[in-house]
């Protein structure tokens, strides 16, 4: 019997490979000779990624290749698929081993979308109707290949996982193609320049990150006062204030007033002293959002450099399976970690003491982990000299969180002191450390990724009676509240994760929570790099701000289900339910047309509320008044390669290059230029000559070009 194993791209196929006897590599597959698994001939064969790929709408009808406003909405009878031209050699050596297979062994990676990259290719391949098995592995060690090929699963069994997928593709597909056409033509109409594309993941991201901004911007800070003492006891001193905010200077002098209070020494005693001994568990296994989070943190890395890291590690079979939203593992994998222990202490150069050898529920629990476990090192130990510093750093990170796990709690005292001052109570709260526990696995690095309170900073205090007298320092101390920050690359993927804290239905609400938010932990480093290449956003030291031309989109679908997250609540929802045999595709999809025609008549109507908001966006997206015909309203833009008039079609063709001498000109300085001052000091600049120097710029309005003006001196 031939059999062809079926993976998703060509390093998987290859570290596959490994795992088998008499293997021969050939163009495109590799040939597979091995009796402990196949019972005749085998191949090995691969795609790249998405091999097969839904057309464009020009496909469909040739009136669709222009986007106008009566060609919407697009709505494809069947919807089409094509291999893509740089793929069509690799697609017909595939195609060619599927057809003359009798079996197909479909290796692609364990989750929905790696379903339906298989299936789109045995369908398109015209094979859909030869059996089928399926490997599901959480790891690519060649003992963890071995013996999931001794125990495929019916390949039957995952075509609802297909069917899901592919309804999310098609969905997808008909919002993408016909919000961004609708709202692009609409915005262009009002004078908006450049195309807007509009999705269901990356749009509800924007609108998150631009409600946020609003908060930023709209946030009027307010002064408030606080009474903070200097308590002087027989052991030392320490600082305490009392609990309430004031907010104004008056409220604070009344109350310094009604308790008989001086600005300076006042007489009290200590009314209370608690002390509770409080432990700290390990953090959780990481899945991959909070290892995105804990490296955007730590390291800088953006969402999708660990994505490709952890990527990288697992091929390397370092790591288990990255795309995991799982916490947990199971009794399995906690077996091959705990007699590993050795071998990863030694990785990191430490030896803590193994204080939890058992299993925990918080943990490990077999019932929690479903399509993929948490993030964990395989049974394979890593060498530093073997990664980049970069795969090092992650890859430590995963191997001491595994590591917390047996190790001891953090625990700590905490100290509670009342002070009371003439009936009024002055508070301090301590901390003394006791035991370093699984916290001692994370010394290199600060300690300040988490948010529970055992992370703060706790002022160490000197040695207190109950009912001991002291005295106390008194001051008024002015501060103003501060607005919330902006989201860093890190934040984001969290806020992603938790968007379902914005929807007011509560069964929505824990759809999203049972869904981990929205987009999934594959895609959601994906969609902020969308929504950057798209020029919706900005990162800037690593801080995430709206553009000019996000704001305008977000304005304009305010108030749509584009606007919410919770369309992806309803939509995960429903698609959950096809997975599960419980809804049907077609039915889906005629709920997504209904929604794409309502949108059709109520987008136009939002826009004539709008005017104001696109004169505002046009002033804002220029870069200044255009030098030839700026009183007559010219004003220079941002035209993608260069900067140029907005008057163009009037006939100006004022331009200015956005790179000079081999340097890029930013926005900023360009500003300058145009404002008729001189940029700050650009370094860098090369001659014709190939000399590198540095300088400001000028625009010269006799020679009407720009000029490197160099530093006096």
């Amino acid at each position: 019997m031939t059999v062809t194993v079926l993976a998703e791209k060509p390093s998987q196929a290859t570290l596959y490979a490994e795992a088998f006897q008499n293997v021969s590599k050939k163009d495109g597959y590799v040939e597979v000779n091995d009796p402990r698994f196949f019972q005749g001939k085998a191949f090995i064969t691969w795609g790249f990624g998405h091999l097969v790929e839904l057309v464009s709408p020009e496909n469909y009808k040739e009136e669709w290749k222009k986007w106008k406003l009566e060609n919407l909405p697009m709505f494809p009878e069947t919807f089409q698929f094509q291999v893509g031209k740089d793929k069509k050699k690799q697609f017909i050596i595939v195609k060619q081993l599927l057809k003359q297979s009798d079996e197909i062994i479909v290796a692609t990676d364990c989750d929905r979308e790696g379903e339906n990259i298989a299936r789109l290719i045995l369908k398109l391949a015209g094979v859909s109707y030869k059996p089928t098995k399926r490997l599901w592995i959480n790891s690519l060690e060649v003992d963890e290949v071995q013996k999931g090929m001794k125990q495929l699963k019916d390949g039957q069994n995952y075509i609802s996982l297909y069917k899901e997928a592919q309804t999310r593709q098609f969905s997808d597909w008909l919002v993408g193609m016909n919000a961004s056409r609708l709202y692009t033509l609409l915005l262009q109409q009002n004078g908006l320049k450049g195309a807007f594309s509009v999705g269901r993941v990356q749009t509800a991201t924007l609108c998150l990150l631009y409600k946020r901004q609003q908060e930023i911007k709209n946030f009027v800070s307010q002064p408030f006062f606080e009474l903070a003492g200097n308590v002087q006891v027989e052991g030392g001193a320490f600082d305490a204030k009392v609990k309430q905010r004031f907010g104004t200077k008056e409220d604070a002098k009344s109350t310094v007033e009604i308790h008989n209070l001086v600005r300076g020494k006042n007489q009290g005693n200590i009314q209370q002293v608690t002390q509770e001994q409080k432990k700290l568990k390990s953090p959780k296994l990481h899945s991959l959002s909070t290892l995105q989070e804990i490296a955007n943190k730590r390291w800088k890395y953006s969402p999708s450099e660990v994505l490709k890291l952890a990527q990288s590690l697992y091929e390397k079979k370092m790591l288990s399976y990255p795309r995991t939203d799982s916490h947990y593992i199971t009794n399995n994998e906690f077996a091959y970690l705990k007699h590993n222990l050795a071998a990863y202490q030694s990785c990191l150069n430490i030896n803590t003491e193994v204080v939890y050898p058992e299993s925990r529920k918080r943990y490990v629990n077999d019932s929690k982990v479903q399509e993929h476990y948490a993030i964990i090192p395989t049974k394979q130990t890593a060498k530093k000299k073997d990664l980049s510093n970069k795969e090092w750093n992650i890859y430590q990170e995963v191997v001491a969180t595994t590591l917390a796990m047996f190790a001891g709690d953090y625990v700590y005292e905490e100290t509670n002191v009342e002070v009371n001052v003439n009936g009024i109570c002055f508070g301090k709260t301590g901390k003394v450390e006791q035991e370093k526990g699984w916290k001692a696995l994370f010394q290199a690095e600060k300690t300040d990724a988490k948010k529970e309170d055992e992370y703060k900073t706790y002022a160490v205090l000197p040695s207190i009676r109950e009912g001991e007298g002291c005295t106390v320092m008194i001051d008024l101390s002015e501060g103003q509240t501060k607005p919330p920050k902006a989201y860093t690359q890190g934040q984001l993927i969290n806020v992603m994760k938790n968007a379902g804290k914005e929807i007011e239905d509560e069964t929505l609400q824990h759809t999203l929570k049972e869904q981990e938010g929205i987009g999934t932990e594959a895609t959601r480093a994906g969609i902020i790099d969308t929504l950057n290449k798209q020029h919706y956003i900005e990162i800037k030291k690593n801080k995430v701000s709206v553009t000019h031309k996000g704001k305008v989109l977000c304005q304009v679908v305010e108030g749509t289900v584009l606007s919410s997250p919770e369309m992806t609540a309803k939509w995960e929802s429903y698609l959950h339910k096809i997975g599960q045999h419980e809804g049907s595709q077609e039915h889906f999809i005629t709920k997504i047309k209904q929604m794409l025609e309502s949108l059709m008549d109520s987008a136009p109507k939002k826009m004539k509320t709008l005017e104001q908001q696109f004169h505002a966006a046009k002033a804002e997206s220029s870069i200044g008044d255009c030098p030839v015909c700026g009183a007559e309203g010219g004003k220079i833009e941002d035209k993608g390669k260069f900067y140029g008039c907005s008057r163009y079609r009037d006939g100006c063709t004022f331009t200015l290059p956005k790179r000079f001498l081999s340097k890029t000109i930013s926005e900023a300085n360009m500003k300058m230029v145009l404002a008729g001052s001189k940029t700050n000091l650009i370094k860098g600049f090369k001659s014709k000559k190939g000399k590198t120097f540095d300088a400001y710029l000028r625009y010269d309005h006799t020679e009407k070009r720009l000029k490197p003006e160099f530093k006096k001196g």
